[in-house]
């Protein structure tokens, strides 16, 4: 079976065994553990998976893909498709699944092969839902994985990183070169993990407030935060919160960031 990879759907197929290898070696799944894969593909990353686990759940768009995929595995009664769109898919429903829990842990492993055209509002989707997460691990390109996992004062420090970081842990594992894939993109690939950790009700209420300061300081990078951010904090509540107001925002730590998200969702709680 032969499928031409389709342009709307970001489709670049994973062919080189050392890296589907070293991808494996760095999920390292158990037997009963709950993976599901976003974007199986032609099944490179799902097949050595499946070998593993007892049960593998995988979300595929193509229908196509969906078709030809339990024939191309040798149907495998331990695989689980299904047809949906990741970015609307409801993580949570499928950790709630009574047929697959068995007594076991319902948290979901999250892997994938992730179209870079969706790659950040799938990210987001997903944060959104990481109470039922235990870990995720993706091929990205490189330059989305270095945002994810950038650090104050770097360019690559923004709102990806910031939203990221704050309810998870992100760490670049390996990168990936063009020639692993079928079509070779034209940029470089990264293997990225990312660990959300529990965030109190205090902190999950946050984040709207959060979400609000962040795109409003990074929206002009080149600006100020006492221009950024006019409207939401002054230079005078800036001060009072121990910044100077002509800092840009990709000098602020996650700590700084949350103490003036606090501000504004106190404010708003006054008004």
């Amino acid at each position: 079976m032969t499928h031409r990879a389709r342009k709307r759907f970001g489709q670049n197929f994973l062919h080189s065994e050392s890296v589907i290898r070293r991808i494996v070696g760095s999920i390292a799944p158990a037997r009963e553990d709950r993976i599901v894969e976003i974007g199986p593909g032609m099944g490179a990353l799902t097949a050595p998976i499946l070998e593993r686990v007892d049960r593998l759940d995988v979300i595929e768009l193509d229908r196509d893909l969906v078709a030809e995929l339990p024939a191309r595995l040798g149907h495998r009664d331990n695989l689980v498709i299904h047809q949906a769109d990741a970015l609307t898919f409801d993580f949570r429903e499928l950790a709630e699944d009574d047929s697959c829990d068995n007594g076991r842990d319902k948290h979901l492993r999250i892997i994938g092969n992730l179209p870079y055209n969706i790659s950040t509002p799938l990210l987001f989707h997903l944060l959104d839902q990481s109470d039922v997460l235990t870990d995720m691990h993706f091929m990205l390109q490189k330059e989305v994985v270095d945002r994810l996992a950038a650090v104050p004062g770097s360019k690559a420090w923004g709102r990806l990183g910031v939203m990221t970081q704050a309810r998870a842990d992100v760490t670049m594992l390996f990168r990936v070169p063009p020639g692993a894939f079928t079509p070779a993109p034209r940029v470089e690939s990264a293997i990225v993990r990312i660990v959300p950790r529990a965030l109190s009700d205090q902190k999950r209420a946050l984040l709207p407030c959060l979400e609000k300061v962040v795109r409003a300081a990074f929206g002009q990078r080149r600006k100020t935060l006492k221009n950024t951010l006019k409207g939401a904090l002054s230079e005078q509540e800036l001060e009072d919160l121990g910044i100077e107001p002509v800092r840009r925002a990709e000098t602020l730590s996650l700590d700084e960031f949350d103490r003036m998200a606090e501000w504004v969702r106190k404010r708003e709680d006054r008004s």
